[in-house]
């Protein structure tokens, strides 16, 4: 079968566009309408006109475009595909420690669930988290669930107090100074570019540090012709089209999400075809969790 061709065709068939995080499979990021980071994708889903979103990502993000768009049919196609570092982070947990320190802002990275974000005072993503917490007046921050995204915030904004949840990113989390080592030994010339979800001593051994989105722009705005890339290899795809003239070597052997890496052509058209799986929430949740998401893209 020309999955494809039938992609396409049921994409108009059902008012559907197609979204697709950078670390998704090259031809999954070659067929979608919209191909970004979180927060890109995020806007996106908010302002476009098609009745249907299928989200080719992991289920917090999917989740993210039914809240922010509840009128919409918003599906996942493979609704396995999860997140780790999000489901590190519960409700319980985090009612206590606002209880704990009434005082503090809560602010959870979009990696976390819907119900999460409803406990939440507003959502960062890697590339907004410093201007998301440098914009709030509370001296506390909680921030969750990600303590390395954290810890790298604080850095940047000195004058707050953090809190952090203890979760992490797996696939980033298990990176380490050795292997920086090895990649500076084997790649003298290349400039080492990394997602602030790796570990804190990885970032200082950084030339750069940027969400997916943000390592693209760097490395295509850089004079320099090779690169070390500290992300999820699915975002090779996008740099090696954009800059053809330049070399990229990923810091880790197999740097993958297995979650990312679940849709498949044949998994997105099965979704289109039968309008699978499709996300719902409460109305409660709903309504909590956009308050959150909104603030977040209302900060300038």
């Amino acid at each position: 079968m020309d999955y494809r061709s039938e992609i396409l065709r049921l994409k108009e068939e059902r008012d559907a566009c197609i979204v697709a995080h950078l670390y998704q499979k090259g031809e999954i990021q070659d067929i979608a309408d919209r191909v970004g980071d979180s927060f890109d994708l995020a806007r996106y889903c908010a302002t476009t006109d098609k009745k249907t979103i299928v989200f080719c990502g992991v289920h917090f993000m999917a989740e993210s475009a039914k809240i922010l768009s509840p009128e919409k049919t918003v599906l996942l196609p493979a609704i396995d595909a999860g997140c780790p570092m999000a489901d590190m982070a519960d409700v319980e947990g985090l009612r206590k420690l606002k209880e704990r320190y009434p005082e503090a802002a809560v602010v959870s990275y979009v990696n976390t669930s819907a119900a999460i974000k409803a406990e939440s005072d507003i959502c960062c993503t890697s590339s907004t988290a410093v201007k998301i917490v440098r914009s709030l007046p509370n001296k506390q921050i909680i921030f969750l669930p990600d303590r390395n995204l954290g810890q790298y915030v604080a850095k940047h904004v000195p004058e707050k107090e953090f809190i952090f949840w203890a979760g992490y990113c797996p696939t980033h989390n298990a990176l380490t100074t050795m292997h920086v080592e090895e990649a500076r030994e084997a790649y003298p010339d290349a400039l080492l570019a990394v997602h602030p979800e790796t570990p804190p001593e990885i970032v200082e051994l950084a030339d750069f540090v940027g969400s997916t989105k943000e390592i693209i722009e760097f490395c295509t705005e850089s004079h320099n012709k090779e690169f070390i890339i500290g992300t999820e290899e699915g975002i090779l795809h996008q740099l090696e089209k954009r800059n053809p003239d330049k070399r990229f070597h990923m810091l880790k052997y197999r740097f993958i999400c297995p979650n990312m890496k679940k849709t498949s052509m044949e998994v997105l058209y099965e979704s289109l075809r039968d309008m699978k799986h499709e996300i719902t929430l409460s109305n409660e949740i709903i309504q909590k969790a956009r308050l959150s998401l909104e603030r977040m893209l209302h900060v300038k």
